[in-house]
């Protein structure tokens, strides 16, 4: 099946369950989005649409339906970031208690190979406490964050504070991008697609730049000490 057509049963199945379980499928599908790829951009963007009052279902939490509307949209974008929070210190657990033998046990199960791990170490060493915080917010990388944090150790506190923003920021986002669509809500979920190219794009320009500049500053050293050895 080509993956255009994987990609849309995918997210036919994803908004299927919002709507019929609305605010507790978009709390455990963001759960699981923290740690693998769960296509929560969908989930989030249909869920605003939800809340809208411009679809065929209502927003309910426990037995008592959410008026349509600011109420609806903020039990969406709270129960997403709420889930991506919980799901982002699970991964984190995985890592800091798992450690690495485990990690590359379960490597398909984690979609964590020694690649994305060896990647990921990197970023932390360069970017540090930046990583966790801008990475939440940034396609392809997002789902990519919790476990290579445990596995380097970082405190549980200061991961979880800075955890916190770009988990709200990308739920309250793009729920509200649905909201704001109501029943139109694909229209963001399409044009969002131009987006993961962008940063897919820019990621391999970033890549290259950190090995230019490794190669650089290594060929840099080996000069000096050849004019040191004279």
């Amino acid at each position: 099946m080509p993956a255009a057509s994987v990609l849309t049963e995918l997210t036919h199945f994803l908004t299927e369950l919002v709507g019929d379980y609305g605010l507790y499928a978009v709390f455990l599908l963001m759960l699981i989005d923290a740690v693998l790829p769960a296509a929560s951009e969908p989930v989030m963007v249909f869920g605003g649409a939800l809340a809208s009052g411009a679809l065929a279902a209502d927003v309910v939490l426990f037995g008592n339906e959410l008026e349509p509307g600011l109420n609806a949209y903020l039990g969406i974008a709270l129960a997403g970031t709420l889930g991506y929070v919980i799901g982002s210190v699970g991964g984190w657990a995985i890592g800091r208690y798992g450690g690495r033998p485990f990690v590359e046990q379960h490597q398909r199960l984690l979609h964590m190979s020694p690649e994305k791990i060896a990647r990921a170490d990197r970023w932390f060493d360069r970017w540090g406490d930046g990583f966790v915080l801008v990475g939440r917010v940034l396609p392809l990388v997002r789902s990519f964050v919790a476990i290579p944090a445990g596995l380097g150790k970082m405190p549980l506190g200061r991961y979880t504070l800075l955890t916190v923003p770009g988990s709200a920021a990308w739920c309250f986002g793009f729920a509200g991008g649905g909201w704001a669509l109501g029943a139109h809500w694909e229209r963001l979920h399409d044009a969002f697609r131009y987006v993961e190219y962008g940063v897919a794009a820019g990621i391999v320009v970033v890549a290259a730049y950190a090995v230019w500049k490794w190669r650089a500053t290594r060929l840099a050293r080996r000069a000096r000490a050849a004019d040191t050895a004279r």
